[in-house]
């Protein structure tokens, strides 16, 4: 890809959210030890959920005006306090539930605001024809936050709490020093200074929807992802509780393996390969792929089967999402970028909390009493996919899985594939002399 300030943004990045999703999970742990309530468990998603969706609309103003270098810098030391005082908390033993909560607000914040600013620079770090390898690496990041709960038993047991915060100090630390010495060009970090009397930001918050609705067939795409992202949302919800009602725990451990290994995969291969050159028919037959797969994890309550095909819908996800992306950063005002991609993620992340909240409770109050010995679809459905516990979530797998190749279906209408016959409105990055850069930024500092 030959774009120095692109990898090693990218590079920081990918090391501070694997010590973050470490500090996550083993707070989690913490907690469920401690409390014994898997409501307080679950009150960890949600206060980190919750305020990086309502804070991603600001990000993306945020990123459209200010300086993005001194976004980066500030969100890693504002994230780099909050975990160094939970440190302090730990060492004192004066560690609290309610300090878990807050952190985790923080830092999510802080990773919101640092991943809108990123995905509105990459178009400025990278030659257009490479975008989409760009993109595909930036799944990576997402792949490694699944995978972190893996390595963070292992670093539980051997290094305790406070040896894992401390890891996660370390990464925080280390990313700063790259934010901050990596030279990058000018365009990149640099917006428009606002002009007098000029919208605040609270006014410039809805301009990523209005620049999405000048550009037809955008907003219909917006949809499709937010369908795919509630249907993702469900799998990944109920997919532990549908392994464990028919596998062990140590089953469990090598079915989120092998899933980590697909989401990784997808990621590494869209690197190389760039994603379909038919973007928004790649995004229709890679969801409905991913449907089927999904759909598959139905039709019996066997290990291997999840096992074998859990990878193949995991590896769907960085390919959709990085086509996507690539479609929203070119076809958009690169004045806008920022706004853009803060209300797609605003979107999505929308959708997956919808999901977490909704999946559980129809999965025991609905489904699973439905799919019972003498339920009233043992007689139809039942023979298809068998009955009693854990049937009811496979249903649900099966109707997640139409769904999406349904949503793929529409991704491939006229009206959303004439998206790609928008005019490129993404400019070629020029690179600057070293001198001048050095100067630009030196001035910016």
């Amino acid at each position: 890809m030959g774009t120095r300030g692109f990898v090693l943004l990218w590079s920081a990045q990918l090391v501070s959210i694997i010590g973050s999703a470490l500090t996550g999970f083993v707070l989690g742990v913490w907690t469920y030890e401690r409390s014994g309530s898997a409501t307080q468990f679950a009150l960890i998603m949600l206060s980190g959920a919750i305020p990086a969706l309502l804070i991603a609309p600001f990000a993306g103003a945020l990123a459209d005006r200010l300086h993005r270098r001194r976004i980066l810098v500030a969100a890693d030391c504002v994230a780099l306090g909050s975990v160094g005082a939970l440190a302090l908390l730990i060492n004192a033993d004066q560690l609290q539930t309610w300090h878990v909560y807050v952190v985790t607000a923080l830092t999510a914040m802080c990773g919101t605001l640092q991943q809108v600013t990123f995905s509105a620079m990459i178009p400025l770090l990278v030659p257009k024809q490479h975008l989409s390898r760009a993109n595909g690496l930036s799944q990576v990041v997402f792949s490694a936050q699944v995978a972190a709960p893996v390595v963070a038993g292992t670093l539980l047991a051997l290094a305790g709490l406070r040896g894992v915060v401390l890891i996660d100090l370390v990464t925080f630390a280390a990313s700063l020093l790259v934010v901050l010495l990596v030279p990058l060009p000018h365009a990149a970090v640099r917006t428009a200074a606002p002009e007098p009397g000029g919208p605040s930001i609270w006014r410039q918050v809805p301009a990523g929807w209005a620049e999405l609705r000048r550009r037809p067939g955008l907003t219909g795409l917006l949809g499709v992802l937010a369908g795919f992202y509630f249907c993702f949302g469900v799998a990944g919800t109920l997919v532990r509780p549908l392994v464990l009602s028919f596998a062990s725990p140590a089953g469990l451990g090598f079915q989120v393996f092998a899933g980590g290994c697909g989401l990784f995969a997808g990621s590494l291969v869209m690197g190389v390969w760039g994603g379909p050159k038919k973007r928004m028919r790649g995004i229709a037959a890679f969801m409905a792929f991913g449907g089927i797969a999904l759909a598959i994890h139905s039709l019996a309550p066997s290990l291997a089967l999840v096992i074998a095909i859990g990878p193949f819908f995991l590896f769907t996800l960085p390919v959709i999402t990085g086509t996507a992306q690539t479609v929203l950063q070119s076809k958009v005002d690169p004045a806008n970028l920022g706004k853009v991609m803060a209300t797609s993620r605003a979107v999505s992340q929308a959708a997956s909390p919808v999901a977490y909240l909704v999946a559980g409770p129809l999965a025991d109050g609905v489904f699973e009493p439905l799919m019972r010995p003498d339920g009233a679809l043992a007689g139809s459905v039942g023979q298809l996919i068998g009955t009693g516990p854990g049937r009811g979530m496979a249903l649900m797998f099966l109707l997640a899985g139409l769904l999406l190749v349904v949503l793929g279906a529409l991704a491939a209408r006229p009206s959303l594939r004439r998206v790609e016959e928008l005019p490129d409105l993404l400019e070629e990055p020029e690179p600057e002399p070293a001198a001048v850069a050095a100067s630009r930024e030196e001035k910016g500092k």
